[in-house]
């Protein structure tokens, strides 16, 4: 009976051994393709020059009036309101509602608009990224890339995100606008 205790802990003790050898051979990274997407020097030069479009621009400067009208609004109502017979009241709430609605109405378009934007930059760079994370794949002997939003704890040694958006950046770097 001592003789098959201590066999079974003999095999024990390999087989513990023994797998943590293959699992020493393995190497677990993190991934996030959407933050090494959008931080990538091409994409924030593609997502600056979409939001320098004309339409994007009026429309942002459409929500900012209509904020300012807003405020207005209700800077007159504070002031005023007390003076104001029922009439005037219903009617100045009526224009407010209006201004809220416009208001509420462009942001709803200009969150669509750079929702759109950042869709096409997903499609665009997504080959890129998938290319350079292969790189680094290879590169470090990874075997197991797990995504990010996936994993509920890790180290953040464990995450190749950054590494890869060097990779991207280095592949495709951005030139200066500014520069003559």
């Amino acid at each position: 009976m001592r003789n098959l205790k201590a066999v079974c802990q003999l095999l024990a003790v390999t087989i513990l051994s023994f797998s943590n050898s293959i699992f020493a051979e393995e190497k677990i990274a993190v991934f996030d393709a959407s933050t090494a997407i959008m931080a990538s020097n091409p994409a924030q030069a593609r997502i600056k020059s979409a939001l320098e479009r004309s339409d994007i621009v009026a429309l942002k400067a459409k929500i900012e009036g209509l904020a300012a009208d807003l405020q207005g609004l209700e800077k007159e109502a504070e002031s005023k309101r007390l003076t104001w017979s029922k009439e005037e009241i219903a009617e100045h709430n009526k224009k407010r509602e209006y201004a809220r609605a416009d208001y509420e109405l462009a942001g709803r378009k200009y969150q669509a608009e750079t929702q759109q934007i950042q869709q096409s930059i997903v499609q665009e760079f997504q080959p890129k990224t998938e290319a350079a994370l292969k790189l680094v794949i290879e590169s470090e002997d990874i075997t197991l890339v797990l995504r990010r939003e996936v994993v509920i704890h890790f180290s953040p040694k464990l995450d190749i995100t950054a590494k890869v958006v060097d990779l991207m950046n280095k592949v495709a770097p951005v030139k200066d606008s500014s520069a003559p």
